[in-house]
């Protein structure tokens, strides 16, 4: 909800988070049921008197509901996608009512494994279940049919996100009109699932963890948290621009220890105390599982045209050029899945130096096509 305009030009402003309780069960993937949840979300712009003006932006790993804009009385609480989104940008909010929502399992209000859990008083903990791209779809689903939005005009996001507007295509198709899938891919690679085994390794084994139930005992595994994190970064830059960055420069001279020398070594254990101190070891676990699990070929016998057979939405695929971890071969796999299906598909392939967190930066080829295409969108 948007509280004011009187912020910087092309900023939706100050917003405030919102709560959605939803009393009906909700079956899992897995087979386990969450007899209630919550779901955190924001909404920016006006929903027209058709309803049919609505994007739903769905966020990456350790992302959120707030995708914009920024809260009173904290400067520093940009939305992570506040570049993308607001007036007059390519996901303009003068004409598009756009939803940020937060995914169950996640630690930023939604329902998850700090969580009370309703059977037994306390945090769900490693009890709460595993849970699947498809979940957050149907989850998502329910917050549209709170919010009135029978069809969105387009469900987007970037990595996970983008794997989510995919999933929204094939499982919901006569409940989005445009899919939007940024640095993404139609599953993960062995590489991929083996770089989130590492960092889940790193939390299970921290001595902090206790398989899971760490707020009983009213500690953290921060230790493991960060490598976790440590081990991600450093698939989420190009190896150009950590040399760029970087290179082998030293902070003051080698000092023939196991203190941080490099300066890549000092920004890598920073990125990873900054993260300890605000996520939360469950949900990592939860949300690369996720990645892990999202594969929507597996079911129609690896064959991905088959997969994506039932969407009937348009199409627009982005990837960028020094994204190793999902490479633009990976979205060229998409793109030949629907073009076999004969589905209406843009695809762009950004040239950029920033590896995967190209995604969510301002890189203007990148902000144009998405612009473009947007403007498209019938009004």
């Amino acid at each position: 909800m948007n509280l004011a305009s009187s912020a910087a030009p092309g900023s939706v402003g100050i917003v405030q988070p919102q709560r959605a309780a939803f009393a009906e069960p909700l079956k899992l993937s897995s087979g386990a049921e969450l007899p209630a949840f919550e779901l955190m979300y924001e909404t920016y712009g006006a929903l027209d008197t058709a309803r049919a003006n609505a994007i739903l932006v769905c966020h990456a790993l350790n992302a959120s509901h707030h995708v914009a804009g920024r809260y009173a009385g904290r400067e520093d609480s940009e939305g992570w996608w506040d570049n993308m989104v607001g007036p007059g940008k390519p996901v303009d909010t003068d004409r598009f009512f756009v939803v940020g929502v937060n995914n169950i399992g996640s630690c930023f209000g939604s329902t998850g494994p700090a969580s009370v859990n309703p059977a037994t008083g306390k945090p769900w903990g490693s009890d709460f279940p595993i849970v699947t791209v498809e979940d957050w779809v149907d989850a998502q689903v329910r917050l549209a049919d709170r919010l009135g939005i029978e069809r969105f005009a387009a469900v987007m996001g970037g990595s996970l996100g983008g794997m989510q507007a995919l999933c929204w295509a094939i499982r919901y198709p006569e409940r989005i009109a445009n899919a939007l899938v940024i640095a993404a891919a139609p599953n993960l690679s062995a590489q991929n699932i083996a770089f989130n085994e590492v960092a889940r390794a790193a939390i299970l084994t921290d001595p902090d963890f206790h398989d899971g139930h760490y707020y009983a005992h009213g500690v953290k595994p921060v230790r493991g948290l960060r490598v976790a994190r440590m081990i991600g970064h450093i698939t989420y830059i190009s190896d150009e621009q950590m040399g760029e960055k970087f290179g082998r420069a030293l902070r003051e001279g080698l000092n023939y220890s196991f203190a941080p020398e490099f300066e890549i070594e000092s920004y890598l254990r920073y990125q990873g105390e900054k993260f300890s101190e605000y996520f939360d070891a469950n949900t990592y676990l939860r949300i690369t599982k996720a990645l892990d699990y999202f594969d929507p070929a597996a079911a129609a016998g690896g064959d991905l045209t088959l997969a994506l057979a039932p969407a009937t939405c348009r199409f627009l695929v982005i990837s960028f050029t020094t994204d190793w971890r999902f490479s633009p071969a990976r979205s060229r796999e998409i793109v030949k899945a629907l073009v076999d299906n004969r589905r209406d598909v843009c695809y762009a392939e950004i040239v950029a130096p920033h590896g995967h967190d190209a995604f969510l930066l301002d890189t203007p080829q990148y902000h144009a096509v998405v612009r473009a295409y947007l403007e498209r969108v019938p009004r």
